[in-house]
């Protein structure tokens, strides 16, 4: 059985959402997961997990969140070679640049996404619930 963390931030409620449903997806496909905050995550036992998903809403202008997330992405990193890793987040404004910068950071630092990436507009919709699951499973 697969070890997954859900690490997520959530301002709104909307990510959160979004994090419970990869969860659910991660469950279905026989893991045992985590759902954690990252206000409550540092990152050093990252190495626990065979899997990662990590979820951030759009701040600003389309970029993390930078005093909570922010630093606990950048601090699990350089310790996710060879687990699978997956993004999603929610957004209210603008078109998903946030997301695209940070796949590509993602890639530029030798991360490599098992997924799809799962952004939605507010609040997740049915589509974006179904795809946050199937973003659960592919991590397992």
């Amino acid at each position: 059985m697969s070890k997954v963390a859900v690490v997520y931030w959530s301002g709104t409620g909307n990510t959160e959402a979004m994090a419970n449903k990869v969860a659910e997806g991660a469950k279905a496909a026989g893991a045992e997961v985590e759902v954690i905050s990252a206000d409550d995550f540092d990152g050093t036992d990252i190495s626990s997990f065979d899997g990662v998903a990590f979820g951030c809403p759009a701040m600003g202008d389309e970029e993390l969140e930078d005093t909570v997330f922010q630093p606990v992405f950048e601090a699990c990193e350089p310790k996710l070679a060879g687990r699978k890793v997956a993004l999603f987040g929610s957004y209210g404004w603008g078109d998903g640049d946030w997301m695209r910068s940070w796949e590509e950071k993602c890639q530029n630092d030798g991360v490599a996404l098992a997924a799809d990436s799962v952004i939605c507009n507010e609040e997740p919709d049915d589509e974006a619930q179904a795809a946050c699951i199937e973003l659960g499973k592919a991590i397992c």
